[in-house]
């Protein structure tokens, strides 16, 4: 593996970057707030190659390396992850899929459009009570000779809404497990397939989500993707190039995290220095400088052995998981389990935002994902000011707690640090007071 990037890999990374910095920065908070991502910016991506990088320039693709194809990962990333997420799904699952696998009358209908961004693609596999578990969905598929007639719902799929093409995984027979799963080619309109709700998501907002129902909706069996039964091995195949380009979206949110960090460093002083120049705050950038550098090898790597044809999945799979790691924080305070007045209406939110956290904690592991909660004790913040009777809660704190002074907001940001570290990762779905004992008198 050459560690180097070619001229033209540094002209399209350079390209991404620009890209990114002139039209996905502008707007990036609002649209998120908003949970918007508009159509103009999806066509934009599709003029510059970025909805069918790997895809052969025959059929309307920029014909790029997955090398490539990571670097544009990264650099929309920093910027705007929910643009990412949409170029990551059109590419290494809708797109893929059907180059490598569909038939010549399939590529000609749909891989053209979808790598031009004049289409836009979905995933749809997970359900309810099956997630990357193709063998325990329950959507189905009938044959009915010409045709299959599809029923079922599916769930959690990027660019629900906005889509055009959907490729659909299904169970035909299920006494065959998964020789029995089909994947099919369902276009948007097609009587009996409704969008439903689209997902309050915590993150990457903009990018919509949606749940979808089928309900007797009539395939032609010239939609269906292979041979009969090949659907589990496609989803299979599909899902190990999609997990190069989540590690790649990943490591691109964590790269503009650090680059944020950094440049805040630089510009905030403290004691007449800036305070990257503080041995604590440099030990940090150090720490997240090298975490992302050695995900980025990760990422590379999977990509590189995808260009030359080696044996990927394993590599995917590690790539995905180190760069992925998340953490989730909440955080709450003691009004959750005492009565203080005038604070009835924050403590019911609490103790909610807790159970919510628990559940988080519980549900989303599978994903690689911890959720805690940190009980501050009382800081003198301006809005802990202007609660009514602030200034009695705040000397009844200093009665109770065993080192005579409040909670600073240093305390609880240091416990979120250690809670981000490595150290830290089978920690899950706990309420951790951080209030120097006070919650202990």
């Amino acid at each position: 593996m050459n560690f180097s990037l070619t001229e033209e890999h540094l002209m399209i990374r350079d390209a991404a970057r620009d890209f990114a910095q002139t039209e996905l920065l502008p707007g990036v908070i609002e649209r998120d707030n908003t949970q918007t991502f508009p159509n103009e910016l999806v066509r934009k991506m599709g003029d510059l190659g970025f909805m069918g990088i790997m895809v052969d320039p025959k059929y309307g693709g920029s014909g790029m390396d997955a090398i490539s194809y990571v670097l544009i990962m990264e650099e929309l990333s920093k910027i705007d992850a929910s643009a990412s997420v949409i170029v990551s799904v059109n590419n290494s699952l809708v797109c893929y899929g059907l180059e490598a696998y569909g038939s010549e009358t399939q590529k000609q209908k749909y891989l053209s459009k979808l790598a031009t961004g004049e289409f836009v693609g979905a995933f749809c596999l997970s359900e309810p009570e099956a997630g990357s578990d193709a063998t325990s969905q329950k959507t189905t598929a009938i044959d009915m000779g010409d045709h299959y007639i599809i029923n079922g719902t599916k769930n959690w799929i990027t660019s629900g809404g906005r889509s055009d093409v959907y490729l659909v995984i299904a169970q035909t027979n299920k006494e065959k497990r998964h020789k029995g799963i089909n994947a099919f080619i369902v276009e948007k309109g097609m009587p009996g397939f409704d969008v439903g709700p689209k997902e309050d998501k915590l993150g990457i907002r903009g990018s919509d989500t949606h749940t979808l129902q089928f309900n007797d909706v009539k395939v032609p069996k010239e939609n269906r993707i292979g041979d009969e039964g090949f659907g589990f091995k496609f989803a299979m195949k599909t899902l190990s190039g999609g997990r190069i380009g989540i590690a790649a979206q990943a490591l691109g949110i964590a790269a503009g995290a650090y680059e944020l960090a950094l440049k805040y460093s630089k510009e905030r002083k403290a004691f007449g220095v800036p305070i990257c120049e503080h041995q604590a705050i440099a030990f940090k950038l150090a720490d997240m400088a090298t975490e992302i550098e050695a995900a980025r090898l990760l990422v590379h790597r999977a990509a590189w052995l995808k260009d030359i044809g080696g044996e990927y999945v394993s590599a995917s799979s590690m790539a995905k998981l180190f760069a992925s790691d998340a953490r989730i924080v909440s955080f709450t305070s003691e009004g959750n389990t005492k009565a203080w007045k005038n604070y009835a209406a924050v403590s019911a939110a609490k103790t909610a935002l807790e159970a919510i956290t628990r559940n988080i904690a519980l549900e989303f592991a599978p994903h690689g994902i911890k959720a805690n909660c940190i009980q501050a004790g009382i800081t003198d913040t301006a809005s802990f000011r202007v609660i009514p009777g602030s200034e009695l809660i705040k000397a009844h704190s200093l009665l109770r707690n065993p080192f005579k002074r409040l909670t600073r907001p240093q305390d609880v940001a240091n416990v979120v640090y250690l809670l981000s570290k490595d150290e830290a990762a089978w920690i899950n779905g706990t309420i951790i007071p951080v209030d120097g004992g006070e919650h202990i008198s």
